[in-house]
C-alpha cells in the first residue's frame, strides 16, 4: 500500500506511522496546494485537533453542516425556530444566525453548510494528460488537493465567516466521509483564522434531544477516521487512473476500429462488482439443463386435496424412477408412519441497517439503491428518520424506544398496531442482531409524518413498519408434518395453522400463509387418490438483481 501512496497527502499522525509526506491545504492563498508543503509547528498542529475545553472568550461560533437541509434543521432546533436567515455567496447554502448557550456562555451562532466534499484530489498538471507519462508512473506521481469550481463560492463563504468567529463546530454527518469533509472545512477555516478553536458535534438524528445533547458533549474531530478516507481516496485515484489509462490505451491499439473513442474504465470497487455480473452471466450461458423425474402422491379428503412430496425429491435416471413408481403402483396403500405437531414461529425482522434497507427497498418497493439513499438522506435532514448510513442492527440500551413508538400511534394506517406494541408485556421489545459500527443506531423513525408523497412517503412508511415489526412479537403458528410410506418409499406433507400474526399485521412485506391439512393418525392406512410420475428440467441461475448484487458486495466487503 505504501508503494501506491507515493507523494501522499496524509496528516501528521499517519505520516509519522507510515513515513509518508503530510499534506497541508493552504486554502487562504490558493485553490491548489502541492503535496509536499511542510507541516505547521507543533503548537499549531495541536489546535487542528480541537480541544476538550474551550479557551478564552468566545463571542461568535461558526457551525458547518454537510448539507443545507441539515443546517436549516439544526438551526431551527437550536434557535427554537427563531433563526435569522441571510444569503451566502452560494445560493444553495444559506446562513442562519441565532443566539445559543454554548461553552457555558451566550454566543452568536453562524450556521451554514457545504455540499458534500469541499475539496478534490488530482495529479499535478504535468501528469493530468493521458499521454504525458507512462501509466505506471501514476503510482508515484505527485497529487494535490484542490477546490473544484462549483465549490469555490462555498469556500469563500467559509473564509469570510471564519474571520469573524473564534470557534468552529463541525456538524457534518457522523461517518468516515463526514469526518473527512469536516477536516476539509477545518483546513479552509484555519487557513484564514489559525487560532480558531475547533470542536465536533456527534449526533445520529436531527431531533431536539439529539442536537441539544450534541451541543453539551462536543468532542475533538477524529484525525484517524479522516486519514482513512484520505488513504482510500488516494488509492482509488492512483489505481483507477493508472489501470484505466493502461487498459484503454492497450485495448485501443489491439482493437482500433471498435475502441478508438472508447474509455475502458477501472475502479477498485467497480471491477470486482462487474466480475460478479459477468460470472453469473457466464454461468447462465454455460448451463446445460437436465431432465429429472419424481413421484408425487395425491389424497383427496372431502373438499381438501393433500399433495405428499417424495423424500428422495428427484432422480435424474428415468429407468430408476420408473421402477420405483411401478413398485408403488403394485401396492398402492399408504401407511401413516408418523404425525408430528410442533409450535412454529416466524421471526420478526432485525433492526434496519443500510444494506438491508437498500435490498428490501429494491425488492419490495422497486426503488433503486441509489434513489433509496437519496430519499433516506432527505428524510434524515428533515428530521423524520435517524442517520441512514449505519452497519448496526442492534438497538442500544440507552435509546428510549417507547416515545418513538408512541409517536406513531397518531397514524390511521398503523397507529392501532403501535398502540398494541405499547400495551404488550414489557413494551417495545426489539429483536437484536449481531452487528454494530459503534457509531449509529439502526435506522428508525424519529418523527411522525403524514404528508409525505410519492417514493418519500413509501420509503418512510417502510421504515416505520419495519421498526414497529422489529419491536413487536414474532408470528406464532402450529405446524403438523405427516409422513407416509408406500412400498417402502417415503413421502411427506405439512400443514400450518397460524395462531397469532403479531408483527405480520403491520408488515406486509413478509408472507406466512396457513395451509390446512386433514387429521391423520399414526398407523392408519388410506388409498391415495393418485400416484403420479412427473418430469421436469433444471433451471439456469437467474440474472443478478440489484438486491442480489448488493448482498454479494456486502459479503465480499466491497
Amino acid at each position: 500500500m505504501l508503494a501506491l501512496l507515493g507523494r501522499s497527502l496524509l496528516r501528521p499522525g499517519l505520516q509519522q506511522r507510515l513515513g509518508v509526506i503530510r499534506r497541508c491545504f493552504r486554502a487562504a492563498q490558493s485553490d491548489r496546494c502541492p503535496a509536499d508543503i511542510p507541516p505547521p509547528p507543533p503548537q499549531q498542529a495541536d489546535m487542528n485537533r480541537g480541544q476538550g475545553q474551550v479557551r478564552g472568550q468566545i463571542r461568535r461560533v461558526l457551525c458547518v453542516a454537510e448539507k443545507n437541509d441539515a443546517a436549516k434543521g439544526i438551526a431551527a432546533i437550536m434557535s427554537d425556530g427563531n433563526a435569522r436567515r441571510r444569503e451566502g455567496m452560494s445560493k444553495f447554502n444559506k446562513i442562519y444566525e441565532y443566539e445559543y448557550n454554548l461553552f457555558g456562555q451566550n454566543v452568536t451562532v453562524t450556521m451554514t453548510s457545504v455540499s458534500g466534499h469541499l475539496l478534490g484530489l488530482e495529479f499535478k498538471a504535468q501528469y493530468q494528460k493521458w499521454y504525458s507519462c507512462s501509466p505506471v508512473l501514476l503510482f508515484d506521481a505527485e497529487v494535490e488537493k484542490y477546490c473544484p469550481d462549483n465549490m469555490k463560492l462555498i469556500k469563500r463563504t467559509l473564509e469570510k465567516e471564519a474571520r469573524q468567529c473564534q470557534a468552529l463546530v463541525i456538524w457534518t454527518d457522523c461517518d468516515r466521509e463526514g469526518e473527512n469533509i469536516g477536516f476539509e472545512i477545518i483546513d479552509v477555516c484555519k487557513a484564514v483564522k489559525p487560532n480558531m478553536q475547533v470542536l465536533r458535534a456527534k449526533f445520529s438524528e436531527i431531533t431536539p434531544n439529539s442536537i441539544r445533547r450534541a451541543c453539551e458533549t462536543l468532542i475533538e474531530p477524529d484525525t484517524n477516521v479522516s486519514d482513512a478516507v484520505d488513504v482510500r481516496q488516494e488509492l482509488d485515484l492512483r489505481i483507477g487512473a493508472s489501470f484505466t489509462r493502461f487498459q484503454t490505451m492497450r485495448l485501443q491499439k489491439i482493437f482500433p476500429q471498435s475502441l478508438a473513442n472508447q474509455l475502458i474504465s477501472y475502479g477498485s470497487c467497480q471491477f470486482p462488482t462487474l466480475g460478479f455480473v459477468v460470472e453469473r452471466f457466464k454461468a447462465i450461458q454455460a448451463f446445460i439443463p437436465e431432465t429429472f423425474y419424481k413421484i408425487k402422491v395425491l389424497h383427496d379428503v372431502e373438499e381438501e386435496s393433500v399433495e405428499f412430496s417424495w423424500k428422495r425429491n428427484r432422480l435424474f435416471h428415468h429407468t430408476a424412477c420408473l421402477v420405483l413408481y411401478q413398485i408403488c403402483m403394485e401396492d398402492p396403500i399408504a401407511t401413516v408412519s408418523s404425525v408430528t405437531s410442533k409450535p412454529k414461529s416466524k421471526w420478526r425482522p432485525l433492526p434496519l441497517d443500510t444494506v438491508e434497507m437498500e435490498k428490501l427497498a429494491s425488492r419490495k418497493l422497486k426503488i433503486s439503491a441509489k434513489e433509496t439513499m437519496k430519499i433516506a438522506e432527505k428524510l434524515y435532514t428533515q428530521g423524520y428518520i435517524s442517520y441512514p448510513r449505519t452497519e448496526t442492527n442492534i438497538f442500544p440500551e440507552n435509546l428510549a424506544l417507547g416515545p418513538l413508538v408512541e409517536q406513531q400511534t397518531h397514524s390511521q394506517a398503523w397507529g392501532g398496531f403501535a398502540q398494541r406494541v405499547m400495551e404488550q408485556p414489557g413494551g417495545p421489545n426489539p429483536r437484536q442482531g449481531k452487528k454494530s459500527d459503534q457509531a449509529h443506531p439502526p435506522i428508525h423513525p424519529t418523527k411522525f409524518a403524514n404528508s409525505l408523497q410519492g417514493n418519500e412517503g413509501r420509503l418512510y412508511e417502510f421504515i416505520v413498519r419495519h421498526f414497529l415489526a422489529c419491536v413487536s412479537q414474532d408470528a406464532l403458528g402450529h405446524e403438523t408434518v405427516v409422513d407416509i410410506t408406500i412400498a417402502q418409499e417415503n413421502f411427506s406433507a405439512s400443514g400450518l395453522m397460524i395462531i397469532a400474526r403479531n408483527y405480520l399485521d403491520v408488515y406486509p412485506y413478509d408472507r406466512w400463509s396457513a395451509k390446512v391439512i386433514p387429521v391423520y393418525e399414526q398407523g392408519s392406512q388410506f388409498q391415495p387418490s393418485a400416484i403420479e410420475m412427473a418430469d421436469g428440467q433444471t433451471s439456469p441461475p437467474q440474472l443478478l438483481t440489484e438486491a442480489d448484487l448488493i448482498s454479494l458486495m456486502e459479503k465480499h466487503g466491497i
